[in-house]
């Protein structure tokens, strides 16, 4: 019997793999035999799954194989992780992805994806493959579960944030466009992660035609769990919500949403009221910046850096790196939280943190004699 398939989307940070972790131990719980596809450029997706160990990439054997002129075997990407008082043991494989700036991380999930169906992927003896996909890249290698009908089914990750519910709504657009060639990965809703009770994703979820499957509130115990590489799902109040979306998975009494997802302005005014002027054009004199004359304007005394600021931006350039990132981004380009957690694929709290310690070394800094 093939395995079942579900692809679970979601903006990076968001909980995506939290979320495929916990749901690929509750199967095995329940005697189901399981294997979890992390499909980020990351791989990180079962750093928990196994207990703090990375495992090799498809992307790192293929490599090194293929320059040996040797093949990759199912065991050199597939392990298995035995777990006392699980009925079934947990497999896991990375794809994986080439360095920051080195190369393309959507055509490595799709030469991934060619290397798992050579080897029989969708052949083998498991009941359901959970595929951990990073929702906010919107390349083609990215889609190519929904593209390809790789996965029979779509669960959307989200919080009540707007930037975590726009990668949602991009998914469910993506997956209907697909619809439209042939693709059958059908949607079967949305989970609510670190749910704070103002319901502005299921505000969303209502708009949008999409059924809310679950609603995990921020939970600091579930978090210590996660970060020391263990099962959220070994709390009872977090284990009873993923028993229950488990069995109705299992059970296949979750009617598949036919949802047609918003446009741009429609998601926009989700959030609030929307200016209806139009843009403002800017000139070519302004950002040349010559006056009405022609002539280049003079840079006025408020515009020069004050001895005060050049000594800040040098302060600033002693931070730690990744301190130094998130302040720059957050203090100088004016990006939200949110927005940084995005870009730089760091946990919305993890950028809270660094920020309050960039500040507090910056005091230190600027005031040393």
């Amino acid at each position: 019997m093939a395995a079942r398939t579900i692809a679970i989307y979601g903006k990076g940070g968001i909980g995506k793999s939290f979320t495929t972790t916990n749901l690929s131990a509750t199967f095995a719980l329940m005697n189901r035999k399981v294997l979890q596809l992390g499909c980020d450029p990351k791989h990180d997706s079962t750093t928990s799954l196994f207990g703090g160990i990375s495992l090799p990439t498809v992307t790192d054997v293929f490599a090194e194989k293929n320059a040996l002129n040797q093949p990759v075997a199912i065991s050199d990407i597939v392990f298995r992780r035995n777990i006392p008082g699980f009925g079934q043991p947990i497999y896991g494989i990375e794809l994986g992805g080439p360095q920051v700036g080195r190369g393309c991380g959507g055509r490595g999930i799709i030469s991934g994806f060619d290397v798992l169906e050579k080897l029989g992927i969708f052949r083998w003896d498991i009941d359901i493959i959970l595929m951990d996909f990073l929702g906010d890249v919107v390349c083609g290698g990215f889609a190519t579960p929904l593209a390809r009908s790789l996965s029979e089914e779509v669960i959307l990750v989200t919080s009540n944030d707007r930037q975590s519910i726009f990668t949602a709504n991009n998914i469910c657009q993506a997956n209907n466009y697909f619809k439209t060639v042939g693709g059958q990965s059908r949607l079967l809703g949305l989970i609510v992660n670190r749910d704070d009770g103002s319901g502005m994703a299921e505000k969303y979820a209502e708009a949008a035609g999409i059924t809310v499957l679950m609603k995990i509130p921020y939970n600091s115990a579930a978090r210590d769990r996660d970060d020391s590489f263990n099962f959220a799902v070994e709390l009872p109040e977090i284990r009873e919500k993923f028993d229950r979306l488990a069995s109705q998975i299992l059970e296949n009494s979750i009617t598949p949403c036919e949802a047609a997802g918003l446009d741009f302005e429609q998601f926009i005014r989700l959030f609030g009221d929307v200016s209806e002027d139009d843009p403002l054009p800017a000139t070519e004199d302004e950002l040349f910046g010559r006056n009405a004359d022609g002539a280049a304007e003079a840079r006025t005394a408020e515009e020069t850096p004050s001895g005060e600021d050049l000594r800040m931006m040098a302060c600033v350039e002693r931070l730690p790196e990744a301190e130094r990132q998130v302040y720059r981004m957050t203090e100088i380009e004016k990006r939200s939280v949110g927005e940084v957690a995005s870009m730089t694929e760091i946990d919305e709290n993890e950028v809270l943190r660094l920020l309050a310690r960039a500040r507090t070394q910056l005091k230190k800094l600027f005031f040393e004699h």
